[in-house]
């Protein structure tokens, strides 16, 4: 996992809506991208690809930039409708993450990566665990003593099964002798459904990337009892797991691929684009505001970090017992 380089206090993000035109003053601009976003609109896939999608407009890599969001099966639904219809377009960009090869290895859809061609990874989110204002519990010590007294009486919700936070937590109950087996992990298809979920007291306690609950966070609502990051965000008073003894470090990486395809002159133009994005100063506020950590890395270099995940992720699946 890429470590983190640098961590700023959360920000409201973008406003969603199905497109973005326009390019900097002054900058040549190519012409327009369309993303396919595999989540629903409001989560963390959706928030890092209309963020980098403004920053290809700023940067002049996009005249315009479209968006399809196509949730479901932690991204391998809008995989398949990416690699079954966008054959060869040289405009289309899916957006992808760790998430997905959880989903593909639980999952086993038949649908691959290989199938797609791989670009770029951008950044990596780390995992804050939240407890509604209201919750009996005040700490994770509280949180950890009621799931080794009886495990299901604590509900987990989260993102996909296979995601970082539900492999976090897998890795917690059995740092802390509990099966992994026996978490109660309700999957939820974005942070906007987690968070009605959490603050309806529908599930016990939340995880998910820190962008996602920081403004519950900040109006009181919701209370961070711990992250999954190598050192504390600043700004943010909750203990990293290994503070409390627990050995879980886990982040969220997010990057882009290609359709299938295109040719090497194709994937070579839209790695300069991205590139040229990734340093522009729209998508380091981008990175400032969410707090996300800068994780550029493209190419084949990045195709091969994407099967290194890949069996890394099977082996720590099978190890917090998910698989």
């Amino acid at each position: 996992m890429m470590r983190r380089s640098q961590f700023i206090r959360s920000l409201p993000g973008l406003a969603l809506g199905g497109s973005m035109g326009g390019a900097a003053h002054g900058a040549p601009s190519a012409g327009p991208l369309r993303v396919l976003v595999p989540a629903n609109a409001g989560g963390g896939w959706d928030t890092t690809a209309r963020a980098f999608g403004r920053a290809l407009l700023d940067s002049g890599g996009a005249s315009a930039v479209h968006f399809d969001n196509k949730g479901g099966a932690a991204g391998t639904i809008g995989l398949a409708q990416f690699v079954h219809t966008r054959r060869a377009d040289p405009t289309a960009l899916l957006m992808m993450g760790s998430v997905m090869l959880g989903g593909i290895i639980t999952g086993k859809p038949p649908v691959s990566l290989s199938q797609a061609t791989p670009l770029a990874r951008l950044a990596t989110e780390f995992n804050v665990f939240v407890l509604p204002a209201n919750s009996p519990y005040k700490s994770m010590a509280d949180l950890l003593a009621q799931l080794q007294k009886d495990p299901a009486s604590v509900k987990w919700g989260g993102g996909s099964r296979g995601s970082t936070e539900h492999i976090a937590a897998a890795l917690v109950a059995r740092a802390v002798g509990v099966d992994p087996t026996r978490l109660q992990f309700l999957p939820f298809r974005g942070g906007g459904e987690a968070t009605a979920a959490l603050l309806g007291g529908n599930v016990t306690v939340g995880g998910s990337g820190y962008s996602e609950f920081a403004e519950s966070i900040q109006n009181g609502r919701m209370r961070a009892i711990a992250v999954t990051s190598p050192q504390r965000l600043p700004g943010l008073e909750a203990p990293t797991l290994k503070e409390l003894g627990l050995p879980v470090e886990i982040g969220n990486w997010r990057g882009l691929f290609g359709a299938p395809g295109i040719t090497p002159t194709q994937r070579q133009d839209l790695i300069d684009r991205i590139v040229a994005a990734a340093r522009h100063r729209s998508w380091q506020d981008m990175l400032d505001k969410h707090a996300w950590t800068p994780a550029l890395l493209t190419g084949d270099a990045f195709s091969q970090f994407v099967d290194d995940e890949f069996n890394s992720l099977r082996l720590t699946l099978i190890k917090a017992g998910l698989l």
